[in-house]
């Protein structure tokens, strides 16, 4: 894993046989990042040639009604996906250079990228409209997306795997737990509902995000500290 890519502190770290392999090291960019990783792979006999990688796959945070189902990565799925980084700005264009970064180093390997929007496709527009003109949506996209679809699809499926049921049968609320937050009810192995909302953001406090806050606090705010620069 490349931590903090592009500040000074910036890390690599490899798991090999249970064992956690961590360096602090200069990582610059995704190309650099790239690169490293394919390094560490030969350096723990991983592979012998990175000619040996198949296929990759790519966790993309956004991506909004574009994409239905996972995807072969090519040049214009590749453009979407960074053009989707209104919806998600600190994370689709990242994503998108790691992408360009892996075509340059394994060329023949095949990029599949895989949305965290997706799996809340399911929801009824019911629960992903906002209370706002109906035109906001048809223009803009303006919905709920959620995130961290990826992570509550697979715990659902471990869920049913684990209780002897069949996903379909059952009624579950899964908590994804990190710095990142959400909480999705899943109905039927459908999302029915989940907490994130336009972008990950919303709804409950988490490490790296305030969650939901009053609208009327930020002007609020403000209003104080104009008055307080104007005070002295």
């Amino acid at each position: 894993m490349a931590d903090r890519v592009g500040l000074d502190d910036s890390s690599f770290t490899i798991k090999v046989n249970g064992e956690k392999h961590q360096e602090k090291i200069a990582i610059p960019n995704s190309e650099t990042a790239v690169t490293i990783l394919l390094k560490k792979l030969k350096k723990y006999n991983l592979i012998d040639d990175p000619k040996e990688i198949i296929g990759i796959g790519h966790r993309i945070v956004a991506g909004g009604e574009e994409f239905k189902d996972s995807a072969l990565v090519d040049q214009e799925t590749l453009q979407k996906i960074y053009d989707l980084k209104q919806y998600a700005p600190l994370h689709n264009a990242v994503e998108a250079d790691v992408i360009k970064a892996f075509m340059k180093f394994l060329p023949d390997a095949a990029e599949v990228a895989v949305f965290d929007t997706l799996f809340h496709q399911s929801l009824d527009p019911v629960h992903y409209l906002y209370s706002l003109p109906y035109k906001y949506y048809e223009k803009y996209g303006a919905r709920k997306y959620g995130a961290h679809g990826i992570s509550v699809r697979y715990i659902s499926q471990k869920a049913a795997q684990i209780l002897n049921r069949d996903i379909k049968d059952l009624k579950l609320i899964v908590c994804h737990l990190g710095s990142g937050a959400s909480i999705t009810a899943v109905k039927n192995g459908k999302s029915y509902d989940t907490s994130m909302g336009f972008t990950p953001v919303a709804e409950i406090t988490m490490s790296s995000r305030s969650g939901d806050v009053d609208p009327s606090l930020l002007p609020f705010i403000m209003k104080k500290y104009e008055k307080r620069r104007h005070q002295h």
